[in-house]
């Protein structure tokens, strides 16, 4: 019978492993939101040279060329959301990286809880919704006092978020 208890505990234990999945494809898709934000610059940098080689100037130009800026902003903020993801569950189930201990550099992406976990990912995830309500706004039109209201309101309960995210956070 202890046999059959043992083989059955290393089983279930080496299940574990089926997280790799995971890790994989989120740094997989980290990666692809990187180069798709690095193609979406590279299209506002081809665009701005574009215009100005040819002397023309669009109606809106300012703000697309913001627009396309904020855009890829946020497609590497939700990059970075998927290695902390990803870099999270190898610590968390599979094992520590070795490499990133020895490193000298920044310990963003040390986890050591699930706690610390969804900490982490809730304040990333934060930062990309200020950053598409942002991108959002630029493409807003506001024809009354009370639209602009709203959006002053808006501003600062996104202030106040970011100020209680910040309290809240080791400094």
């Amino acid at each position: 019978m202890k046999f059959l208890e043992q083989f059955f505990e290393s089983i279930l234990w080496n299940t574990r492993f089926f997280v790799l999945l995971a890790v994989i494809f989120s740094m997989l898709g980290g990666v692809t939101l990187f180069v798709v934000a690095s193609m979406d610059i590279w299209g506002v940098i081809g665009s701005v040279v574009d215009v100005y080689i040819n002397h023309l100037h669009p109606e809106h130009f300012h703000e697309e060329v913001v627009g396309g800026l904020i855009g890829a902003i946020d497609l590497y903020l939700m990059a970075i959301v998927m290695f902390i993801f990803g870099f999270g569950l190898y610590e968390l189930f599979i094992s520590d990286i070795d490499v990133a201990k020895q490193s000298a550099s920044s310990k963003i992406l040390e986890i050591h809880s699930l706690d610390e976990l969804k900490d982490k990912l809730a304040k990333v995830i934060v930062m990309v919704l200020i950053v598409s309500f942002f991108q959002r706004v630029l493409h807003t039109e506001y024809n009354g006092a009370l639209e602009m209201l709203y959006f002053s309101v808006s501003i600062l309960g996104l202030s106040v978020g970011l100020y209680f995210l910040h309290k809240g956070g080791n400094h």
